[in-house]
């Protein structure tokens, strides 16, 4: 009887360990770089929500860009501060106590297959300015690296006019010229600055005739319709209707592996509504259920240029500590009081007969059906460009007015 109760004690007390033990949760064993997409697609919808919020505006950036930038500050960070990153990230999940360098290794996975056809033209460059005084540890050097190809560049930010020019330069040279200012001011005080470009050339599978291309109207909202280069193409295309959302799916297919996807609000649906409805369950659903039919597409030609500040978006979305006093980046280095002091993102598209030329930076109810002979983008829409095997978001966007730049 004595030895059944201490066995019923110890199990009792196990019991309770569990409960009290945590750390983090040793990551899923099935995990693969689609899942690191899906999660970081839905980031991408929490952030496109948070921007969207402050304006009614064009929107466009790259959630691949913003993602390894900060994946990067995760090999930094430590404590409440490498938390916060896990969480707005939405990469909680995949946290691993014994494999601390599994994130990072799943972001170089996921880079090495987006362009292993050799054909994509995807190339991402990420640089880290730190104030000249700073010693960083070569362990994260290494690790960034190694993980990401990244540079650790020493920067006299005391000289504010060269330091502006220095780091205008190196993202210049990155975006082949498509991204010429990142910067135009830089305080004397800055400490640490983080730029992550990413450059994406690609050709549709199947070219609009520009011989075709009009000016047609393109409807704002009720009250403001602008003339805007229509370019028109008739062949089979991938398409879907989302009932329930009150929206229609077009797929646009580049050459090497990559597509557009496009989110057309029906006539009388607000696009705002639509807002709060887009996640990675839904895109997945929209990418699942295209079915091929034969219409005639009518696109507005647009080029835009949009810039953000993340260290004003990201602590609304609970990444607060990374640029406050209390940030805690001791595997950079062990200098007190280390915070980042700008995370710029700047992006670039324009989409014409040919194809689309993207650059960006960082300092269910689906049904399946026969559409209309005619898929008319004359109003707001939004886009997602994705790689196909992976489900990696690559760039997302809304479209408001065409002729905005």
């Amino acid at each position: 009887m004595g030895t059944h109760k201490l066995e019923m004690a110890l199990i009792f007390l196990l019991t309770c360990l569990c409960y009290v033990a945590p750390v983090h949760p040793a990551a899923p064993p099935n995990v693969t770089i689609s899942y690191l997409s899906y999660k970081n697609m839905d980031f991408a919808m929490n952030l496109y929500r948070k921007i969207s919020s402050h304006h009614d505006k064009n929107v466009f950036f790259s959630p691949l860009s913003i993602s390894t930038s900060f994946a990067t500050l995760l090999m930094a960070s430590g404590g409440v501060t490498h938390q916060e990153i896990l969480r707005v990230l939405n990469l909680e999940q995949l946290e691993s106590a014994d494999q601390p360098e599994l994130i990072p290794r799943l972001f170089q996975l996921l880079q090495e297959n987006i362009e292993q056809n050799g054909s994509l033209k995807l190339d991402q460059n990420m640089a880290l300015f730190v104030r000249q005084q700073v010693e960083v540890q070569n362990v994260f050097e290494d690790n960034i690296r190694t993980f990401f190809h990244a540079e650790v560049k020493s920067v006299d930010f005391a000289d504010t006019k060269g330091s502006v020019s220095y780091v205008n330069e190196y993202v210049r040279q990155k975006t082949q010229d498509k991204i010429t200012e990142m910067v135009s001011t830089l305080d004397e005080t800055t400490q640490l600055l983080l730029i992550n470009s990413i450059f994406f050339r690609a050709a549709w599978q199947s070219p609009f005739n520009s011989d075709l291309t009009r000016d047609a109207p393109f409807h704002i909202d009720n009250y403001n319709v602008l003339q805007v280069p229509m370019m028109v193409k008739e062949d089979k295309f991938y398409t879907a209707e989302d009932v329930p959302l009150g929206a229609r799916l077009l797929k646009l297919p580049y050459q090497e592996g990559v597509s557009m996807l496009i989110l057309l609000p029906n006539n009388g649906i607000d696009y705002t509504v639509i807002d709060d409805e887009i996640n990675a369950e839904k895109f997945l659903s929209w990418v699942k259920d295209l079915r091929k039919t034969r219409l005639e597409v009518n696109m507005p030609k647009f080029k835009m240029a949009e810039e953000y500040s993340l260290q004003a978006l990201l602590p609304d979305m609970g990444m607060s500590s990374l640029f406050s006093n209390s940030a805690n980046l001791t595997h950079l280095s062990m200098e007190p009081g280390l915070k980042i002091s700008e995370v710029l993102h700047k992006a670039v598209v324009e989409v014409d007969e040919t194809g689309t030329t993207a650059a960006a930076s960082t300092t269910i109810g689906i049904t399946p059906y026969s559409l209309p002979k005619m898929f008319v983008i004359n109003r707001p829409f939004f886009f997602f460009i994705y790689h196909e095997d992976t489900n990696c978001l690559l760039f997302m966007g809304r479209v408001i007015n065409p002729s905005s730049n």
